[in-house]
């Protein structure tokens, strides 16, 4: 038997059986098997990426969903939010974690298509060439296998006619040795064996020729047929190995590619997270909280064993006045003169929003005024857009009828003009606060001397112009609206434990106004007080009892007379009211 020569084949030096024994066989097999088995690897690395890929897929889901969640909702108290610069930072963060999940897309995209997609293709093809080269080995082995019977055929029947031959030839030697044989039964044994000899000269030659042709054909299988299928088999699974380690060398690459653009992600939010100012922040909590009212001063010690220095009460009040008439209640100062933690009013504020501090006041203002401009805008857009299709209308009668659109064109413009004059009302109450506020630059103080002195029945004018109570009458909701639209710096001199302003002149109360609010003081009808600052616009006067009695009430709520030559001295004014 003829065995196959060393060869390097599948990674090593072989030396192959021959495939006629069960050896060859088990080497076939043996081969089937492994390139199965790598083919598996492969469908197995499939597997892996694909599922990557759906990971990648589903973590970019996640965090643009994430992102979605966090980013401000449009016209919502959380845009105004953003305005911060540590807001803006996060608002940085979530666009960038919306750009960072693109990239993870990307991933998955780049994997599914140089991966997974050519992987899958490559399986195929390389399942087909392996069914080919098998298959032809097979062949191969089949044919060796048929050219080996043929041989052991001839040999056999080789064998059998030498035998048959050698019985034959002893036998016409036994008959031609025996003398009581005829000679006829002789000659046919002679020509028997001769017959027999012939027999076994042919098939002589037909075994030699058929063993010439096996060894040729075997010389061939195992030197050329199996070696160049084994070749085949040996290059298709290196170039499987070879695919699967580019494969995992794209795998890396295709992360690396993106590496880059997510580290410009990761720097911009680093760059938006040092863009945080902190002090930039603090000071637009201090401009938009800011109330425009000065701190109070230090509250003053009540010796109550001195009558005269006792907080206002509603019995000092009916014992200095006397007149039997129905006596105000007074806050007091008592409650202590702390303005900016007065307990706003429950429900919905003014209008004018004149229960808010005038900086507060002030920027609710301006806002109401630019969202009615915003709304006039969108009126006057829809007016055009209107307008201009019913100049389509006209010189296209079969696209619509134009008159159908007046009774929206003429309801838009009765909105514009209630808009209009709504506008206008808001920015009368804007100039109007922005004329009381300060000058940044300015002291808050008012001082009497800065002002001039006015014609009392001038004073008195305005004053019934600004605020009126024609029945004498003042409700709890005038008086508290009203007070509320008092600036801080009108009451700023109160707390301070410098010198009394100087009066300016006297007053004579009209009605009975009960101060309750910080800042006010309680007046009786008929009274007479001290001024020591007139109303400078914002219909309040500031008055003064006795010395540490003084405060603010509604300009129209008293008769002033302005004296220039008044002294700073106290007189007792309750004679005068009588």
């Amino acid at each position: 038997m003829v065995s196959l020569p060393h060869r390097s084949v599948l990674h090593g030096a072989v030396s192959a059986p021959c495939l006629c024994c069960p050896k060859g066989k088990d080497q076939f097999d043996n081969l089937e098997k492994h390139t199965q088995w790598g083919i598996d690897v492969l469908e197995k690395y499939i597997k892996f990426v694909k599922e990557r890929t759906e990971i990648e897929l589903s973590y970019a889901k996640q965090l643009r969903n994430l992102s979605k969640k966090y980013q401000p909702k449009k016209n919502s108290k959380e845009e105004e939010e953003y305005r911060y610069t540590s807001t803006r930072a996060f608002l940085a963060t979530l666009n960038e974690m919306n750009d960072y999940a693109g990239q993870h897309e990307v991933i998955s995209e780049n994997m599914t298509s140089l991966i997974t997609g050519e992987l899958t293709r490559y399986v195929q093809e390389l399942k087909q060439e392996r069914k080919s080269h098998f298959h032809d080995g097979r062949k191969a082995q089949q044919h060796i296998e048929t050219c080996w019977k043929q041989l052991e055929a001839s040999k056999r029947r080789f064998e059998r006619d030498c035998k048959e031959a050698d019985r034959a030839q002893q036998y016409f030697e036994k008959m031609d040795a025996d003398i009581n044989v005829t000679k006829a039964d002789v000659e046919k044994a002679r020509q028997q064996a001769q017959l027999r000899h012939q027999m076994a000269e042919d098939s002589k030659a037909e075994y030699s020729s058929t063993l010439q042709k096996f060894n040729s054909e075997q010389h061939e299988h195992y030197y050329t047929h199996i070696p160049n299928i084994f070749q085949k088999i040996q290059e298709m699974e290196e170039r499987r190995i070879v695919r699967i380690g580019e494969s995992m060398k794209t795998f890396a690459e295709v992360d690396r590619q993106v590496i880059p653009i997510i580290g410009k992600c990761l720097d911009e939010i680093t760059k938006a997270a040092e863009s945080v100012d902190h002090k930039n922040d603090s000071q637009m909590v201090i401009e938009a909280f800011k109330s425009g009212f000065e701190p109070p001063g230090d509250i003053e010690f009540e010796d109550f064993t001195q009558p005269m220095k006792r907080t206002v009460s509603e019995s000092s009040l009916s014992n200095s006045r006397g007149d039997g008439k129905s006596e105000p209640k007074f806050g007091g100062k008592s409650k202590g003169k702390l303005w900016p933690f007065i307990k706003k009013n429950k429900g919905a504020g003014p209008e004018d929003f004149s229960n808010l501090p005038p900086e507060q006041r002030r920027k609710k203002l301006q806002q109401k005024v630019d969202e009615l401009n915003r709304d006039i805008q969108k009126e006057l857009d829809q007016r055009d857009a209107l307008t201009k299709m019913k100049d389509v209308y006209i010189k296209n009668p079969q696209m619509g009828d134009a008159a159908s659109v007046d009774n929206r064109l003429s309801e838009l413009a009765q909105n514009i003009e209630k808009l209009r004059l709504e506008v206008q009302k808001f920015e009368g109450w804007l100039a109007e606060v922005e004329g009381r506020l300060p000058a940044r630059n300015e002291q808050p103080r008012r001082q009497s001397g800065m002002y001039e002195p006015q014609n009392p029945s001038a004073v008195n004018s305005c004053a019934q112009d600004r605020e009126s109570s024609p029945d004498g009458s003042y409700t709890e909701e005038q008086s508290q609206e009203t007070e509320m639209k008092v600036p801080a710096t009108d009451f700023d001199d109160e707390f301070d434990d410098e010198e009394p302003l100087p009066t300016i002149g006297t007053c004579k109360a009209l009605y009975t106004f009960e101060g309750q609010n910080e800042g006010t003081i309680s007046v009786a009808e008929g009274e007479m007080l001290y001024v020591i600052e007139e109303d400078k616009g914002d219909g309040w006067t500031r008055i003064r009892r006795n010395e540490d009695e003084e405060g603010y009430v509604p300009t129209s709520y008293v008769e002033v007379y302005l004296d220039k030559n008044a002294k700073d001295v106290y007189k007792p004014l309750q004679k005068i009211s009588e």
